[in-house]
C-alpha cells in the first residue's frame, strides 16, 4: 500500500483558504446581488418569450461534464444563470402566462419562504421546534375561518389541518387513511376489494395515488361527465355504480369530489355526494386544489356547500393565495384516523411531550418524516395584505376572465365551450359552425400553435367529453387588463392569419 506524501499535503492545505459555507459577510452581499437579480427578473419578465424556446438536451452542450474541482465566483455563476438558465425557463410569473393554472406569488411569501430556509428547522415533531408546530396550526385555523369551514375541521374544534406539499400527498395520506379504516372492519386480506370513486375530470394524480396505496386499478371507478351537467359528477349516475358493486361483494370506500377540475373548473355538488357518502359508509375527500381559494369570497362560498358532509378537504394557495410553491392546505375531521394510518415512533424521536398526546406531531400527519416551516409564507402573506386584499386579488382576476369572455363571446368566429366559474375560460376558433368537430380540433390546434410560437403568450388547451377546446386561465400576480387585452388581440390576428392562408 502506498501513502500520501505528508509535506505535500501539508503545503497543498496551507495554500487553501480556510473552507466557510455559511460566512455571515459573504451571506450579506451575495444575497443582495441575489435580490438584485430576482428584482429586475421580475420588473423585466416581459422581455422574456414566455415559451422557452430551446431543443431539449440545450443545456448539456452548455455546461461542463464534471463538478468544478475548485471553487468558482459568484459572479460566475450568475453569469450562467443569465445566459444558460434563463433562456431555457418557461416563464410562469409572466403576466402573459395563461396557462395551466397559475403559481401565484408575492413579496410577503417571499420573505416568508426567506425566513424558512434561515431557520432550516426540521420540523418532524413539536419538541424539533415547538414555533413551527403551533404556528402552522394557527395558520391552518385561519385559513378555515375565513373559508368559513365548520369547526370540526379545526384545531379550536375537534378537526385539524396540516401543510401538504401538493394535492398528490393530501390525497394520498387521506386514501390511506380511509384505507386502513376500512381495513380494520373488514380484514387486511380483503384490500383486493376496496373500490374508489371520482369522475372523469378527477384530477389525474388521484389514479396514481390510488395504486400507491395498493387499490386495484380494476378497482378504480373514473364516472364519466357530460356536458349537459357541465362535466359536473351526477349522483345519480355514481348511486347506480356503488350499489352495482356493492352486488358485486366489493367494497367502496373512498370518493373524491371536485371543486374547481383542470380541464374546465367543473364543481362537483359536494352536498348530494357527501349524502351518498355517508349512506355507503365511504370516506368522502374534496379535492379543491384551485377553486378553493377562490371561497375566501363570499360570493364563491357556496361551492363549498356540503363540506361538513366531507371528511377532508384540500385546497392549494401555490395557485391562487400568493404563497409561492409549494403549500397545499389539508383538513381532516378526525385526526386521530390520519394519525393512526400514518404514525412512526421510532426510539430516537421518543420524548414526553408526543409519549403524553399532548402536542401534534406533524410527521404523522404526512407521508415523510421531515418538513419545512411553510406555514411562515402563509402567515407572512395574511399578515402583510389581510382578508381584504386577498380577496381583492381573486376578484381581480375573475373581473379580467370576465373580460376575455366577452371579447370571446362578442366575435362571432368564437365561442366559449364550458360555463366560465373563476378565472379560466374555456372557448374555441370556429368560424363555420357547419365544420365537423375533428376540423374545429384541426384549427385550433393550428390557432395555438401560431399563439405561443410567438413567445407573446403561452396557453394550453384540453379535450373534455371528445371537444378539444382552449383554456385562457387568468391569474399570475403580474398580470393587468392590459396583458388580456394584448393576449385577446395576438389570437384574433393569428386566427384572421390562418383564414388568410386559406387553412379552409
Amino acid at each position: 500500500m502506498g501513502s500520501l506524501d505528508s509535506n505535500n499535503s501539508s503545503q497543498t492545505q496551507s495554500n487553501v483558504p480556510k473552507f466557510n459555507p455559511l460566512d455571515p459577510e459573504e451571506f450579506r452581499t451575495q444575497a443582495h446581488q441575489m435580490v438584485d437579480f430576482i428584482a429586475d427578473y421580475y420588473k423585466n419578465i416581459e422581455t422574456y418569450p414566455v415559451l422557452s424556446q430551446v431543443e431539449p438536451g440545450y443545456l448539456r452542450t452548455q455546461l461542463p461534464e464534471n463538478a468544478p474541482y475548485c471553487p468558482e465566483s459568484f459572479d460566475s455563476i450568475m453569469k450562467d444563470v443569465q445566459n444558460h438558465i434563463v433562456p431555457g425557463m418557461t416563464h410562469w410569473l409572466s403576466p402573459n402566462f395563461f396557462a395551466f393554472f397559475p403559481a401565484t406569488v408575492s413579496s410577503a411569501a417571499f420573505i416568508g419562504e426567506m425566513l424558512c430556509n434561515c431557520f432550516n428547522s426540521v420540523g418532524f415533531n413539536w419538541l424539533a421546534s415547538p414555533a413551527m408546530t403551533e404556528l402552522e396550526m394557527i395558520v391552518m385555523d385561519w385559513l378555515a375561518n375565513m373559508l368559513k369551514l365548520p369547526k370540526t375541521f379545526m384545531f379550536s374544534g375537534t378537526g385539524g389541518g396540516v401543510l401538504q406539499s401538493t394535492t398528490s400527498e393530501a390525497i394520498l395520506c387521506t386514501l390511506i387513511a380511509a384505507r386502513d379504516r376500512k381495513l380494520d372492519n373488514i380484514g387486511a386480506d380483503n384490500i383486493g376489494k376496496l373500490v374508489v370513486y371520482g369522475s372523469d375530470q378527477t384530477h389525474s394524480t388521484y389514479t396514481k395515488a390510488c395504486k400507491v396505496a395498493g387499490i386495484l386499478p380494476c378497482n378504480i371507478r373514473a364516472v364519466q361527465t357530460s356536458i349537459e351537467s357541465d362535466f359536473a359528477l351526477s349522483p345519480v349516475v355514481l348511486r347506480g355504480i356503488i350499489e352495482a358493486d356493492v352486488a358485486a361483494g366489493l367494497v367502496p370506500f373512498f370518493l373524491c369530489a371536485t371543486v374547481g377540475t383542470t380541464s374546465t373548473t367543473a364543481v362537483d355538488p359536494l352536498s348530494q355526494l357527501g349524502q351518498l357518502a355517508e349512506e355507503f359508509d365511504i370516506w368522502f375527500h374534496v379535492d379543491a386544489a384551485y377553486g378553493g381559494s377562490a371561497c375566501i369570497c363570499p360570493e364563491f362560498r357556496r361551492y363549498l356547500d356540503g363540506i361538513e358532509r366531507a371528511n377532508s378537504l384540500s385546497l392549494s394557495p401555490h395557485k391562487w393565495l400568493l404563497s409561492y410553491l409549494d403549500c397545499c392546505c389539508m383538513w381532516v375531521r378526525e385526526p386521530n384516523v390520519l394519525v393512526k394510518a400514518l404514525s412512526t415512533n421510532p426510539e430516537y424521536l421518543r420524548n414526553k411531550r408526543s409519549e403524553y398526546d399532548s402536542v401534534v406531531d406533524y410527521k404523522d400527519w404526512q407521508i415523510g418524516t421531515g418538513r419545512k416551516f411553510k406555514s411562515l409564507r402563509l402567515w407572512l402573506v395574511m399578515r402583510s395584505y389581510g382578508v381584504a386584499n386577498l380577496q381583492s386579488h381573486i376578484r381581480s382576476d375573475v373581473r379580467m376572465a370576465k373580460m376575455f369572455e366577452g371579447f370571446v363571446r362578442s366575435d362571432p368566429s368564437f365561442e366559449v365551450v364550458v360555463p366560465r366559474r373563476f378565472s379560466l375560460v374555456c372557448f374555441r376558433f370556429n368560424p363555420n359552425k357547419e365544420h365537423e368537430l375533428v376540423y374545429i380540433e384541426f384549427l385550433n390546434k393550428k390557432l395555438l400553435d401560431s399563439v405561443n410560437s410567438t413567445g407573446l403568450v403561452y396557453m394550453t388547451h384540453t379535450i373534455v367529453g371528445g371537444i378539444y377546446m382552449l383554456r385562457f386561465a387568468v391569474g399570475a400576480t403580474l398580470t393587468e387588463d392590459r396583458h388580456v387585452i394584448s393576449a385577446w388581440k395576438l389570437i384574433k390576428e393569428s386566427a384572421e392569419a390562418l383564414l388568410r392562408r386559406s387553412v379552409f
